[in-house]
């Protein structure tokens, strides 16, 4: 909901986001990002989030996370909490983008202000006798305005914020990477994570924000689980129908993520249990196209899951099915291709 309205027209309504929010409460997805608490001359967007969360019923078992990047968002989101969890991150983090002119752009901080934060965070994680704590990088990969970055250079950051945790005595166990302008590859990816491995191998949990304006992020999600031990845990983003991007990357409504229900249809394959019903996340991809007024961008969601059950086997004597209309007889049944 937060990554995908984003970019979205600011004017689709409140009961549009709420009949949306509460169809994906019904699919048994354990977390959902209902929004941010950002200023609305920045994102427009996010403009009516206090109405959003005022409106939509909450389910039972289900997370809501909300994002706020300052002291002033946060105060806002905690009205609303309970239902909504602060989004925050499992554990203190130093963190920093590779892109000073995407940073700048997009949160008009530096790259330099960024770091300055870092002793700060140190020493309230000392405060609160914090035993381990995380690393991160954004836009780990490349930049749409300066270019390819080497894996070198991502890990020459993360070992500075780690040295920092090590003076400390604080333990590093988890580290984050981002990709807001979708240079993420499986190569690069595969090579990222085993290099961490091999540094630090007692860093056991990650986070992968992968966009996908260039069709990579599910075959990098994919290198990933092939890369990663299964003691490992791995935290991996996506937005139905893949829609959604950041404003400031130069690639808009194109820069997307992974389609969940794309990404959730291959890990089920994988063997990886995710207890959330594939029909039902159709359902929601088809009722945001609706609002969008356009296709969104998953595959899933137009030729349906791969058939198993003997009732979901196409009929060997169906006509031919040529449009994506015709296609959803999946679940529509055959009368979008007869007649």
């Amino acid at each position: 909901m937060r990554e995908g309205m984003q970019i979205e027209d600011a004017n689709i309504s409140v009961d549009d986001k709420v009949s949306l929010l509460d169809a994906l409460s019904e699919t048994g997805l354990g977390q959902i990002v209902v929004g941010s608490f950002v200023s609305p001359k920045w994102t427009p967007q996010m403009e009516r989030i206090d109405e959003i969360v005022t409106k939509f019923n909450p389910k039972p078992g289900v997370t809501y996370t909300a994002l706020a990047l300052n002291s002033r968002g946060v105060e806002r989101a905690r009205a609303y909490s309970p239902p909504l969890t602060i989004e925050r991150d499992a554990f203190p983090r130093l963190t920093c983008h590779m892109c000073d002119v995407f940073v700048r752009r997009n949160t008009n901080r530096s790259q330099m202000q960024e770091m300055e934060r870092w002793p700060q965070i140190v020493a309230q994680a000392q405060e609160l006798n914090i035993k381990e704590a995380g690393i991160g990088c954004n836009a780990s990969w490349g930049s749409n305005f300066l270019g390819e970055f080497q894996v070198d250079s991502l890990m020459t950051l993360l070992e500075k914020e780690h040295n920092m945790w090590d003076e400390v005595g604080i333990d590093v166990v988890s580290v984050a990477m981002g990709d807001p302008m979708s240079h993420c590859t499986p190569a690069k990816v595969e090579e990222s994570l085993y290099r961490v491995k091999e540094k630090w191998p007692e860093i056991n949990h990650f986070r992968l924000h992968l966009h996908n304006g260039r069709n990579m992020a599910i075959a990098s999600a994919y290198a990933a689980m092939r890369t990663l031990e299964p003691e490992d845990t791995l935290e991996l983003d996506g937005t139905i129908g893949g829609f959604g991007g950041c404003p400031y990357c130069g690639n808009g409504r194109a820069t997307g993520m992974a389609p969940s229900e794309d990404l959730l249809h291959m890990m089920e394959d994988m063997g990886i249990p995710t207890g959330v019903d594939i029909d039902k996340l159709i359902d929601c991809v088809w009722m945001a196209e609706g609002i969008m007024g356009r296709e969104l961008y998953g595959h899933v969601s137009k030729a349906g899951p791969r058939p198993k059950r003997v009732e979901q086997l196409y009929d060997i004597d169906m006509p031919f099915v040529e449009t994506l209309e015709q296609a959803t007889h999946f679940k529509k049944g055959p009368q979008q291709y007869e007649g």
